[in-house]
C-alpha cells in the first residue's frame, strides 16, 4: 500500500509552493490507490503561529486535496501532531546514543558563536563535524561519565548525530537519480534538545517509519538533508523499509532568479497564498487566491503544470484527469517560473465552464449589494450574454452594471471621439425607429443600420458607438441591438433621451 504524507509546519500561511507539494503527493497517492496523510510538524515551538494549522486544513480542503488520515480526522497511526508524540522521540535519541550513532553535546551558544568567528578570521567556515567534534564539549570528548554528571546536574544539552568519517552517502531520488555526498561535507545535526523536543530530522524519520510512509515527496530544499535521513534509517536498522524519495523543483519568481516569495506577489500584484491570511502578530493581511475570486480547480490545474507535464499538449485537466495522468518521472529537475498571465488564463477558462445559473447567482448578489432589486431569470440572461468577458467574479458588476442601471455620466474620451455636434439628431431618429418598428432584432437592424445609417451615408461606427455611449455610458458592451432588446424599449428610449439632453448642452 502506497502511503504518502504532507507534513507542513504551523509557522504561518501555506505558500503555494507547499500547496503544489501537497497536490503532487495527493495525485500520486490516488493514482497508486494509496493513502494520503496530513501530519503537522510543530517541533519548533518558538515559531508556532496560532491559527496556522487550521489555515492549512481549510486551504487544502478548498482546493479539493483530501486526506485519508490526519490531525483533523484521526486514523490508526495517530497522533498526527508531533507535539502530541514527543514522549516517544526521546527513546529513539537514546537508542542512537547507545548504538554509537549519536552523542550528547553541551556547547553553549556563545561558545559556538566564538568558534564561528574564530574560523571567519581564518576565512574558513566552522562546522560541527568529524574533524571538530573532539575539540568541543560533548560526550565523545568528555566521556559518558562526565556527560551523565552534567545531565543529572541539569546542564542544557542537545543530542547530535555522529556521522562516520569519510564515507560516501548515496540518496536515490525518483526525479534526480542518484545523489552522492561525502560525510566530511556534512555537519553533525542536532536531533534532540534538552527541552524534550526533537528537531525536524529525528521526528521526521521516526514518524515516517512508524506511520509506514512509502514515498517522501517534498521540496528540493530538503535535498541537502537527505543524506542525514538515509543515515538515520541505517542507524535505526530500518533500511529495508526506507521510503522512496522525490525532491520537487523550486517554484521560481516570474522575473529574475530565485524562489517565489510573498514580496514578489506584493510587488507584482498576485497572491502567493491559497487563502487570505491575517497575521495574528503584526495584523498584516496577505491576499489569497480564494478571496481574489480564483476557482479552486483553476489553481489546482495551474499548479500541477508548474514543474510537471502530462506528456501531451493538454493543458485543461480536471482533478480526476490529473490523477490518471500523473507520473513522477515527468516532473522536471529544473525550477518552474510562476506566470500571473497563465494563472489568469486558467481562471478565465474555468470561469467559462461555470453554468449560466452559477454566474447569475454571483451577479444577483452583487446587484442586490448595490441596492437594486432584480429578477433571477434576468440575471441568467445577462450572465449568458456577458460570461465570456469575465475572468473573476469581482468583475461582474463593473462589466454588467449598465444592464441594471442607467449611466449617470459619460466617458469623456468616448464622447469627444464619437459624439459630434449633430449626433442628437441621429439619436432622436433612433428613438423614432424604436417607437415605430417591431421590437425584435431583425426589424431594428434593418430600420436602423440599413434604412437609416447606410441609406443616408452615415458613419456606422460613430452612430452606433454614440448610441452605446447613451445606453452604457462608454463604448463597451455586447452587440448593441441585443443589449437594447435585453434592457427593453422604454429603458433604452429613456437613456437615449437623457443623453440627448445632457450631451447636447455640454457640447
Amino acid at each position: 500500500m502506497v502511503r504518502v504524507r504532507f507534513a507542513p509546519s504551523p509557522t504561518g500561511p501555506l505558500h503555494i509552493g507547499g500547496v503544489r507539494t501537497a497536490l503532487y503527493n495527493y495525485l500520486f497517492a490516488r493514482q497508486q490507490g494509496g493513502k494520503m496523510i496530513l501530519r503537522i510538524e510543530d517541533t519548533d515551538q518558538t515559531r508556532f503561529v496560532p491559527g496556522a494549522e487550521q489555515y492549512i486544513i481549510e486551504a487544502l480542503d478548498w482546493l479539493g486535496i483530501k486526506f485519508d488520515e490526519g490531525v483533523h480526522i484521526g486514523g490508526p497511526f495517530g497522533p498526527y501532531r508531533q507535539s502530541d508524540r514527543k514522549a516517544m522521540y526521546r527513546q529513539y535519541a537514546e537508542q542512537l546514543i547507545r548504538d554509537g550513532w549519536a552523542y550528547y553535546a553541551f556547547d553553549k551558544p556563545e561558545t559556538l558563536e566564538a568558534k564561528r568567528k574564530e574560523y571567519e578570521t581564518q576565512k574558513k567556515t566552522f562546522q560541527y563535524d568529524c574533524n571538530t567534534r573532539s575539540t568541543m564539549e560533548n560526550s565523545l570528548s568528555l566521556g559518558m561519565e562526565e556527560a551523565q554528571r552534567r545531565i543529572d546536574a541539569g546542564d542544557p544539552y542537545v543530542v547530535r548525530f555522529k556521522f562516520p568519517d569519510n564515507i560516501d552517502i548515496t540518496v536515490h531520488d525518483l526525479i534526480r537519480g542518484d545523489v552522492t555526498m561525502n560525510s566530511r561535507l556534512l555537519d553533525d545535526k542536532v536531533l534532540f534538545k534538552s527541552d524534550g523536543m526533537p528537531t525536524y530530522h529525528l521526528a521526521n524519520i521516526v514518524d515516517d517509519h512508524t506511520m509506514e510512509i512509502t514515498h517522501v515527496i517534498r521540496g528540493e530544499e530538503w535535498l541537502p538533508s537527505a543524506p542525514l535521513h538515509v543515515m538515520l534509517y541505517k542507524a535505526f536498522g530500518w533500511e529495508q523499509t526506507m521510503p522512496h524519495f522525490a525532491h520537487l523543483p523550486l517554484l521560481l519568481k516570474p522575473e529574475g532568479n530565485g524562489k517565489l516569495s510573498k514580496r514578489d506577489g506584493d510587488r507584482l500584484g498576485f497572491p502567493v497564498f491559497p487563502l487570505e491570511w491575517h497575521d495574528p502578530k503584526s495584523g498584516e493581511v496577505s491576499s489569497g487566491y480564494r478571496e481574489q475570486g480564483y476557482l479552486p480547480q483553476a489553481v489546482v490545474n495551474m499548479l500541477a503544470l508548474l514543474g510537471w507535464h502530462p506528456g501531451t499538449d493538454q493543458e485543461m485537466m480536471t482533478m480526476d484527469e490529473l490523477i490518471k495522468l500523473f507520473d513522477i518521472s515527468h516532473i522536471s529537475k529544473n525550477g518552474a517560473k510562476f506566470s500571473l498571465d497563465k494563472a489568469q488564463w486558467f481562471q478565465h477558462e474555468y470561469f467559462q465552464q461555470l453554468s449560466d445559473e452559477e454566474v447569475a447567482r454571483m451577479l444577483e448578489k452583487q446587484v442586490k449589494d448595490h441596492g437594486i432589486e432584480t429578477d433571477h431569470g434576468y440575471c441568467v440572461k445577462v450572465a449568458s450574454m456577458m460570461k465570456e468577458r469575465i475572468t473573476f467574479p469581482s468583475e461582474l458588476w463593473d462589466t454588467c452594471c449598465y444592464f441594471f442601471q442607467a449611466p449617470t455620466e459619460y466617458n469623456e474620451k468616448d464622447v469627444a471621439k464619437r459624439w459630434t455636434p449633430d449626433m442628437h439628431i441621429h439619436m432622436q431618429k433612433v428613438v423614432d425607429i424604436l417607437n415605430t418598428v417591431p421590437f425584435e432584432h431583425d426589424a431594428i437592424h434593418k430600420a436602423l443600420l440599413d434604412d437609416y445609417i447606410a441609406a443616408n451615408g452615415l458613419n456606422t461606427g460613430k452612430v452606433m458607438n454614440s448610441l452605446r455611449i447613451a445606453v452604457v455610458g462608454r463604448t463597451v458592451g455586447p452587440d448593441m441591438i441585443t443589449l437594447i432588446l435585453t434592457i427593453g424599449k422604454e429603458e433604452t428610449i429613456r437613456r437615449v433621451q437623457k443623453a440627448i439632453a445632457k450631451l447636447k448642452v455640454e457640447n
